[in-house]
């Protein structure tokens, strides 16, 4: 009765308007009608809008799900019982991030919407409804992915529920796993791949395309984790490539060392989740409670007023190590030579500044003088420039493109895959650092438009906190110590070191922003190895947790309980 009680509570919030005054609508109903069509503009884009702000529930969950789970944050001793719980894999009580109605709510939403539009209204020979109608599968299909990230195996509901009999129903499904539900959304979404995101203009100084899901990097998403890996990296290639809008790399987005020979203030051009031109899409969130809902990351996160600098979360001694592991390339010119300088990892200003810069760029704690254990207000002030309340990005450029090297890795094109994380992806890149067979066999997946992605644009993603990546000897595409029997020996050998140097950098390029836990598991279940989640996680305080890696060597332990 408990379960079926949350699916029917998601059931009874079929909103079709949001009352939210940042997505400037005016009036709210909710509708149980369930032979009601939305066919009028009006309707549909409010439809749109509500289904938006039942996103906004589950935004910080996101987050939270994925990071809290890893092994780059630890809760500090300000944290909530249930954050410290969702930390220690403890689900025996429950918990309040442990919510899995907030999310049904968004899929029974999009399944009303998707059941009831008028999707064969026209008007001068355009089928009114098709973007958004599109734009509401890729909501859809975007929760559901979240849902299997946190949950493992879910009821895959596609019709939309409105009496208890019929939640009933759906609680009695066979529980789908992640491979299932990306293989049904992939079907679901490859004919609408081609269109575009609805136009509502700009609210609250957002360009409301943003709020929508670019469903070709989502269809990438799906079968990266679906296994499909030549197929992830044409629909991430496809992405980035868009002779609408191709998706470049930032090259100005580094933080450097302006000198090879003092290290005491690096430059810091470095931007990630606070540049909406870095981030692609993303969740609005409310400025204020009164019109809906705030993102509480920002007190979880940093220090506030409003927590009195008792922040929840703090970097882990894992994320120290794996920033600090990194060797930092300069390239030192002068008039008559060229060296290249590797910067020490002692002797800094900071010791945070050792080795990759943008932890250092997106982290930043100090003491509060007077304060003590006994105070109303924390010792310290921690702030993640990284963590904004306006908005909860699902998508951002470079961690797509290091996604598209781990589908190019994974598909038999190590060569390819790591360009992209030390020169950098262009024609002239390509031709230059990927052999002749890999690039006939990788074909069109690494073709590259030569007027748009250009040699003085590329960069490395690795070069973002590491220096001139494309100089560092250290930095180097893995080679086996002999000649192997084939060149697929030599490939196999290669792949899962080049994706180790994948997911280290999605660490160092997407820490604190949600990704971690699900790209360890990614990585874990693809190789049927535990271990390979288990262990960072255990060691995320610089000590092995024995008890923790033991409960984490048993996969059903990754998630959380349905109730």
């Amino acid at each position: 009765m408990k379960n079926n009680k949350l699916l029917l509570l998601a059931a009874l919030v079929i909103l079709l308007p949001s009352c939210s005054d940042m997505l400037e609508t005016e009036s709210e109903y909710v509708e149980f009608e369930k032979d009601n069509t939305l066919n009028h503009p009006t309707d549909s884009v409010y439809s749109v809008l509500g289904i938006i702000g039942k996103m906004q529930i589950i935004a910080d969950r996101t987050v939270l799900f994925g990071e809290v789970r890893g092994d780059l944050v630890t809760p500090t001793e300000a944290a909530s019982a249930d954050l410290k719980r969702l930390a220690n894999f403890e689900f025996a009580e429950d918990n309040k991030y442990n919510a899995i109605s907030d999310y049904y709510a968004v899929i029974n939403n999009c399944n009303y919407y998707l059941a009831h539009v008028d999707t064969a209204l026209q008007r001068r020979g355009r089928n009114l409804f098709r973007a958004e109608y599109a734009a509401v599968k890729s909501f859809r299909a975007w929760t559901y992915l979240q849902l299997a990230m946190a949950y493992g195996q879910v009821p895959l509901v596609t019709d939309p529920v409105m009496t208890e009999k019929e939640a009933r129903e759906a609680m009695n499904l066979n529980r789908s796993g992640i491979t299932e539900i990306c293989q049904y959304f992939i079907n679901d979404l490859t004919p609408y791949a081609e269109v575009e995101l609805p136009r509502f203009g700009d609210i609250n100084n957002f360009d409301s395309q943003q709020f929508f899901i670019p469903m070709k990097a989502l269809l990438g998403d799906l079968c990266l984790w679906a296994g499909m890996y030549k197929e992830a990296a044409k629909w991430y290639h496809d992405y980035l490539t868009d002779k609408r809008n191709p998706i470049q790399i930032n090259y100005s987005n580094r933080i450097v060392w302006p000198s090879a020979t003092e290290f005491v203030s690096p430059v810091n051009g470095y931007s990630t989740t606070s540049n909406t031109q870095e981030v692609l899409s993303f969740i609005p969130m409310e400025e204020r409670v009164f019109d809906g809902v705030v993102s509480d990351l920002s007190n979880i996160y940093n220090s506030t007023q409003e927590n009195n600098n008792y922040f929840q979360i703090t970097p882990s001694q894992a994320m120290y190590d794996i920033s600090a592991a990194q060797t930092y390339c300069l390239e030192n010119k002068t008039a008559t030579t060229t060296d290249t300088i590797y910067v020490p990892k002692t002797g800094l200003y900071k010791e945070i500044m050792a080795g990759d810069l943008r932890f250092y760029s997106n982290y930043n704690i100090v003491s509060v003088s007077g304060q003590d254990k006994f105070s109303e207000y924390g010792p310290d002030n921690q702030t993640f420039r990284k963590i904004t309340a306006r908005y909860i990005p699902t998508y951002r450029r470079t961690m797509v493109y290091l996604r598209y090297a781990e589908a190019l890795n994974r598909a038999g094109y190590p060569q390819s895959a790591f360009t992209i994380l030390k020169h950098g992806i262009c024609q002239e890149n390509i031709v230059n650092y990927v052999d002749s067979l890999e690039r006939t066999a990788a074909d069109e997946l690494i073709a590259f438009d030569a007027n748009v992605f250009t040699k003085e644009t590329s960069i490395g993603i690795h070069s973002f906190g590491s220096g001139d990546s494309q100089d560092n000897a250290y930095y180097t595409l893995p080679m086996p110590p002999t000649q192997l029997a084939t060149r697929q020996d030599t490939i196999n050998y290669q792949i899962p070191l080049v994706e180790d140097y994948i997911i280290n950098e999605m660490a160092l390029e997407g820490s604190f922003e949600g990704y971690r836990f699900n790209d360890l598991m990614r990585v874990a279940l693809r190789r049927n190895d535990p271990a390979y989640l288990a262990d960072p996680i255990s060691l995320r305080r610089g000590t092995k947790n024995e008890a923790l890696r033991a409960l984490l060597m048993e996969t059903r332990n990754w998630y959380l309980p349905l109730r």
